[in-house]
């Protein structure tokens, strides 16, 4: 009898669930947005009841699309953004802003409210930091804890969980207070190496309450992902799914470490397949980069090491910015020609980003020359900050190199300058990594915003590294859908599913000659650009 397993993933704007077969085979995926609301402030909000009803109904039509029976359905995987839950001990949901609807309970991944909470974190001398790259960073959930104390004191107390969102999804759907290894260790400071959370560091920050509890409200028992949990899905998440009850559930990963974990697995044409030589770049809303190694490796501003974070037994570094497809998105839209070109793409019923690159492909059949077309523009798109290898949240996007030009042909150089300014920071990380020792020869690139060769190609120039990529058009539900299979019993790991369940399909290699040294010259303005940015900002500090 065949078997099958679903895959959930909650991103920043939509909720997906997808069915896979044993070999993981995509059949069916299904999706429902999910509300934002952003405040000023630097707030930005989402409702966990909102979302558990999206993620119900997509996993609904997915299986229905598929063409199952629910009773085929062998085991379920969540994985989400790391944000911030809050809810009462009885799953009622808690407010954790200043517009006091209870119904607004999650402080979502990309909310910064809390950054002078994290530079005040930071200021201190606490061992734990070491496991962060030395400064934590306002989108992981102890300085939001710290600020929710502050400024929301009633609501702090009244929480009797506090969730990242992958772990409040398996609660909802099994009743189980477990967390995963990966989202406690990569965003809570839990020192998964040593199995404890640092009582000292909770009561130095202010959180101190927290550690007095034994942690409860964050969480006793940590998990590797894809560990069955409970029974299975309850009586209650079974009727919300549509599915039996006691359907196994595995322990979740953070949304980046699924796509890790779906794309990572699978056997290039050689047949090798060693996670450790790899690099997984999940390039969305933000981009995520994850390396892994049988030692821990600090590095200045990379976030980890995290042991067993993605992958069981292995320490996980892990990089990224917090706009990536984000930042293109936004400069492009700030184009004179934005208009003009966004009403050409709906009329062809594509994205304008999508639309540009349709465009590049016409005008550059050739795409490892498309760099040529953004001639005299350069860009760091540090839109919010640098996540790595900088660790400066204050850092802002440049432009440089723009003239009077309005026209398609101007914003269409602009958005081929911003591509490449996303290179270029992954290539500033992969340098970074080689100095400490670890040493990647292979991107497998993944993500909504890696999905043109175009992107693709443009990456393996940047970088000078090829990029390879998964053959299912959704791997981060894939790797969702791997935690059901390990919950299950199917798959008797994390490892074994991965490699039991993802494929490579093609690969981009590096262009030598003159674009390589093309790209050497721009990513030698791309780090100019950075450090001017740097001083100005010094600058306006130390001004009269």
């Amino acid at each position: 009898m065949a078997r099958f397993f679903i895959g959930v993933d909650v991103g920043t704007g939509s909720a997906r669930a997808g069915v896979f077969d044993e070999n993981g085979a995509l059949l069916a995926s299904a999706k429902r947005p999910i509300t934002i609301w952003y405040e000023a402030g630097h707030i930005v909000e989402q409702s966990s009841e909102q979302i558990w009803k999206a993620v119900c109904d997509s996993a609904r039509e997915a299986v229905s699309m598929a063409g199952i029976s629910a009773t085929a359905v062998a085991g379920l995987g969540f994985d989400a953004t790391c944000s911030l839950v809050a809810v009462k001990s009885d799953g009622a949901p808690v407010a954790v802003g200043p517009s006091g609807d209870p119904n607004r309970n999650i402080i979502v991944w990309m909310d910064h409210r809390a950054a002078g909470e994290a530079a005040e974190i930071n200021a201190g001398s606490h061992a734990v930091l070491r496991y962060v790259g030395g400064r934590i960073s306002p989108e992981m959930e102890t300085p939001k804890l710290l600020w929710l104390k502050r400024n929301l004191p009633a609501s702090f107390a009244a929480a009797g969980h506090f969730f990242d969102l992958a772990d409040f999804l398996t609660w909802r759907a099994t009743g189980s207070l477990s967390r995963s290894v990966c989202t406690v260790t990569c965003k809570w400071t839990y020192l998964a190496h040593e199995k404890r959370w640092d009582a000292q560091y909770f009561e130095a920050i202010g959180l101190e309450e927290l550690a007095a509890e034994g942690f409860s409200r964050i969480g006793t028992d940590i998990v590797d992902p894809g560990t069955a949990l409970a029974d299975g899905l309850s009586e209650h998440a079974a009727a919300d799914l549509g599915l039996p009850a006691g359907t196994p559930v595995g322990a979740a990963l953070i949304d980046a470490h699924a796509g890790g974990a779906g794309t990572l697995g699978g056997a290039d044409a050689n047949g090798r397949s060693d996670v450790r030589n790899r690099l997984a770049y999940i390039f969305g809303t933000s981009a995520c980069s994850m390396a892994s190694s049988d030692n821990p490796v600090f590095v200045g501003g990379v976030w980890g090491p995290y042991y067993s974070a993605m992958v069981p037994g292995l320490w996980l570094t892990e990089g990224g910015q917090s706009a990536a497809g984000a930042a293109i998105d936004h400069l492009v839209t700030m184009h004179p020609a934005s208009a003009e070109a966004r009403a050409k793409a709906e009329a062809a019923g594509l994205t304008l980003v999508a639309w540009l690159d349709r465009q590049v492909a016409e005008i550059c059949p050739d795409l490892t020359r498309a760099v040529e077309l953004a001639k005299s523009i350069h860009v760091v798109p540090e839109f919010l900050g640098n996540r790595s290898p900088h660790a400066d949240p204050d850092a802002r996007a440049i432009v440089a190199g723009i003239g009077l030009d309005v026209d398609i042909s101007n914003l269409i150089s602009l958005y081929i300058a911003g591509l490449c300014g996303i290179g270029y920071g992954l290539k500033q990380l992969l340098e970074k990594l080689a100095q400490d020792g670890i040493k990647l020869d292979l991107i497998v690139a993944s993500g909504g915003a890696a999905q043109s060769n175009l992107v693709r190609q443009l990456l393996a120039d940047t970088t000078n590294v090829p990029v390879a990529i998964s053959d299912t058009e959704e791997p981060v539900l894939l790797g969702a859908a791997m935690l059901g299979s390990v919950a299950a019993g199917h798959n008797d790991s994390l490892p074994e599913a991965m490699k039991a369940m993802s494929h490579l399909s093609k690969t981009f290699h590096p262009t030598g000659g003159a674009i390589a040294v093309l790209h050497k010259n721009r990513y030698r303005a791309f780090e100019l650009l950075q450090s001017a940015d740097r001083e100005i900002r010094s600058l306006a500090l130390n001004g009269d």
